[in-house]
């Protein structure tokens, strides 16, 4: 099961981990000056890591980005819990899997629940995803977020029009040959299941299963575009090849929306069938690996990423960019041009938040991904 950028493999800059060997030999090693991150894109870029790095001198630390949640989850399972000392990954991942499994463990409360008194509305509390099931341990913290459906040219469908019709879009007949799927296939199926009027995250009878199937056919073959590539969907947008993208959102968007082309924007439904919400929001946790021999600098660090500066460099790293749970403080706040805070979308986020359900885990993927396949190769 894949994730938002299951499109994205390993990166190689300066940052990531190069050679596994490398990095499990030295895991055996004294931990006091070396630390290993496991994460998505941005917290491995040297703008988030070097003044980590310089505030702790000599200190080794790495960070490799993962192509999905699963895939990182799994390399714990196989013997890299010895290897990681945090792991940044989507939010049901670490209160519904990793947590009862003992891959993470829960941070000390008194040092870091006062940080979630400065993050917007919807994350204080503390956060429910931070939180394990009982709601006694705190098990990791929250940074960037975003929602995350489909994407239009509000020269050609305006956002009131995608908004009110949500992912019903995408079945009219006058839209044939003028969409694109952006292959994110397990988000694809996610939205799929949405324009079915299904909600993905629960067992599915035979009867929504057929609902999703004939979505499923019926968005492939009205596609003028496939690909994996936000840039060259932003692309076909902004040249007038299609008018509208499926799946995406303020994280495909922003690139084009940070280089003045603000036609380009992410949708979020009004209505749909998560108690009557449209639209779904992912937030990434990031928590301590439960390592025999963590390094002390993983909780520092998890300090340091909350962070005026810090906080700023995460949400604009790597060539995508995100808003961030911190926002809602003014010295975090203060770092955003009004440019940058266009890119995310951040006019309409409050609403777009309130718009979504939390991203979850569909209990019948394996099944979804079979029909979705068939359906891509048909088309």
């Amino acid at each position: 099961m894949t994730n938002r950028r299951d499109f994205l493999k390993v990166t190689g800059t300066a940052a990531t981990v190069v050679g596994f060997p490398t990095i499990f030999r030295s895991a055996h090693a004294a931990r006091e000056n070396e630390m290993n991150i496991l994460c998505w894109e941005g917290y491995n870029s040297d703008e988030v890591l070097d003044p980590f790095r310089k505030r702790n001198p000599g200190a080794k630390v790495s960070a490799e980005s993962g192509t999905s949640d699963p895939d990182m989850i799994n390399k714990l399972r196989a013997g890299e819990i010895n290897v990681w000392d945090l792991i940044n990954i989507n939010q049901p991942w670490a209160r519904e899997q990793m947590f009862p499994e003992g891959l993470i463990k829960p941070l000390n409360r008194d040092r870091f629940e006062k940080y979630f008194d400065n993050m917007m509305a919807a994350f204080q509390g503390p956060y429910k995803w931070s939180l394990d099931a009982s709601g006694q341990h705190l098990i990791g913290m929250v940074q960037r977020f975003g929602p995350f459906s489909f994407v239009v040219n509000t020269n050609k469908i305006s956002r009131k029009t995608a908004e009110d019709e949500g992912f019903k879009l995408f079945l009219d007949s006058s839209m044939k040959g003028r969409y694109g799927v952006l292959t994110y296939d397990n988000w694809n199926i996610m939205h799929m299941c949405v324009t079915a009027d299904v909600d993905p995250f629960k067992v599915h009878t035979e009867s929504e299963m057929a609902a999703y199937e004939k979505v499923a056919r019926q968005i492939f073959a009205g596609s003028k575009l496939q690909t994996d590539d936000l840039v060259q969907m932003n692309t076909a947008l902004i040249n007038g090849e299609i008018d509208a993208y499926f799946t995406g959102g303020t994280y495909t968007a922003s690139p084009a929306r940070f280089d003045g082309e603000t036609q380009v924007r992410g949708i979020t439904p009004k209505s749909g069938p998560f108690d009557g919400k449209g639209g779904i929001i992912w937030v990434e946790v990031t928590s301590v690996v439960n390592n025999p021999n963590v390094s002390p600098l993983a909780e520092d660090f998890l300090e340091y990423a909350q962070e005026a500066d810090v906080c700023k460099a995460v949400a604009f790293a790597e060539g995508t960019y995100n808003p961030v749970s911190q926002m809602s403080d003014p010295k975090v706040f203060s770092k955003f041009s009004k440019d940058e805070l266009d890119a995310i979308q951040w006019d309409s986020l409050e609403e777009e938040v309130a718009n979504s359900t939390d991203y979850g885990i569909n209990p019948d993927y394996d099944k979804m991904i079979e029909i979705y396949n068939a359906a891509k190769r048909e088309a």
